[in-house]
């Protein structure tokens, strides 16, 4: 890509501008959700944040009392 603007240094505008017209024409093709969809998923994914937090929470819960009920028996 560098080499190529270094051979043509007038080209690249020209490509700029094409780049440009192509993602305004692709953002018009775009379907946008509706605001009651932006608001359920969004429900959704906080509801799996606490979850996977609490999962993750309990996990590490168990795993550092086994660990340390490991290291307690062993040390004594």
């Amino acid at each position: 890509m560098a080499e190529e603007v270094m051979k043509s240094p007038g080209a690249w505008p020209a490509r700029v501008k094409d780049y440009v017209e192509e993602l305004k024409l692709e953002m018009r093709r775009v379907t946008w959700p509706s605001w009651p969809q932006v608001r359920a998923t969004t429900g959704v994914v906080i509801f799996a944040v606490f979850a996977f937090a609490a999962y993750f929470a309990i996990v590490d819960t168990v795993v550092s009392r086994f660990v340390t009920m490991l290291f307690n028996k062993f040390t004594k």
